[in-house]
């Protein structure tokens, strides 16, 4: 194997090796990524809930979350709220991998959290690559199935009085053999439409939109890309960060909050 081949199947790798170290060890994957010394009680918190590309997966030292937590202590209102990243390596939204799936460790890592006002979920991506490919016996995943399982996630969150927001799935043409096809971006661009003309989650944040190549829109922007066309570096992750409007925490967590 070529030494660039090999560099890329590293890379590729990193982040699924990494949750299954950290699953095997018992390790608590979410963190705060706020609230330096702790929260006082009755803190207002947005939960980061998704894969590698909220956790990080290895790439970055402060993803996306953390670039959100640092706007909301500059910005009026904002330093009383924190992030937690309830990011997982590997993980999926309707399939357990790297951990219960999306759907099953939703009410454990992001609404059962003490003060959560807010979830942002991005996560989708994997239930689309691994199907063929790292999860080879796995049946291809439908736009609708992955609707059905927003809905659900939608459903908990209402009925718990926490708001939802969806993050639109990012680009992924080129990534490793098998984990991209062109039938999978077809799902992709359908779940995207949904989440952007649907009305059932009270906000859409549109990373997809963020990190895009404009030439080439089912890829990454190439300043974003670490390589492997799946994961993003320092500055893509910035982006996404950066994407994310904080008027949806207008309101400073005033109110009621869980815990």
């Amino acid at each position: 194997m070529e030494s660039s081949s090999f560099s890329r199947c590293a890379r590729a790798l990193r982040p699924v090796l990494v949750a299954a170290l950290l699953a095997l060890a018992g390790v608590a994957i979410a963190r705060y990524v706020a609230g330096v010394g702790g929260r006082a009680p009755g803190t207002p918190v947005v939960v980061a809930f998704g894969d590698s590309l909220t956790e990080g997966g290895g790439f970055v030292s402060r993803p996306w979350p953390a670039v959100l937590a640092e706007r909301l202590r500059r910005h009026p209102g904002g330093s009383r709220i924190d992030v937690v990243n309830a990011g997982i390596s590997g993980n999926r939204l309707l399939r357990d991998d790297a951990g219960p799936s999306g759907l099953r460790r939703f009410r454990r890592d992001a609404l059962d959290k003490a003060g959560v006002r807010w979830v942002i979920v991005l996560e989708g991506i994997n239930d689309l690559g691994y199907a063929g490919s790292a999860d080879p016996g796995a049946p291809p995943v439908t736009a609708d199935e992955l609707v059905a399982g927003f809905r659900q996630l939608i459903a908990q969150a209402r009925a718990a009085g926490v708001k939802i927001y969806g993050g639109t799935l990012l680009p992924f043409e080129g990534a490793a053999s098998g984990y991209f096809a062109p039938d999978k971006e077809r799902v992709r661009q359908a779940v995207n439409a949904w989440m952007r003309t649907s009305g059932e989650l009270d906000a859409v944040i549109d990373f997809d939109a963020a990190v895009r190549d404009p030439e080439r829109p089912g890829r990454l922007r190439p300043a974003y890309d670490t390589g492997d066309h799946l994961h993003l570096n320092a500055a893509g992750q910035r982006a996404m960060g950066e994407a994310v409007n904080l008027r949806l925490f207008a309101d400073g967590g005033e109110g009621s909050a869980r815990g």
